[in-house]
């Protein structure tokens, strides 16, 4: 049993090695200069100004839960998706068929009352 685990096993060590190694050559052998901005705060290539606690609208949140509730549920496509000719062989595949197209339309019918609702919109 451990020569079908052996290849994994030694992968690992050598990828467990490969980054201590890094990681002490690094300390090792790497420059220590203390400079004046190298401890200040660093927001995509411009210094901060203002408050941290900036106040976003809800619409924000609510737009990224949608997002990612959207997106969860398209996953749950892939596996049906990947397992379509295996249920059509099987003599399942109207019926898996049926019930995506029942979760498809109940999907849809959510996102159409959101888009309705205006949930969607940035500038409210």
């Amino acid at each position: 049993m451990l020569e079908r685990y052996a290849p994994v096993l030694i992968y690992a060590a050598v990828v467990a090695a490969f980054a201590l190694a890094s990681l002490l050559l690094s300390d090792l052998l790497g420059k220590r200069r203390r400079a004046i901005g190298k401890g200040g705060p660093y927001e995509s290539g411009m210094d901060p100004r203002g408050n941290a606690r900036l106040r976003l609208s809800i619409h924000f949140y609510l737009v990224a839960v949608l997002f990612i509730l959207f997106d969860v549920e398209a996953i749950f496509l892939f596996p049906w998706a990947a397992a379509s000719k295996w249920l059509a062989e099987k003599g399942a595949g109207g019926i898996v068929f049926a019930e995506v197209a029942v979760f498809v339309t109940v999907l849809g019918a959510g996102l159409a009352y959101v888009w309705r609702k205006g949930g969607l919109e940035w500038d409210r």
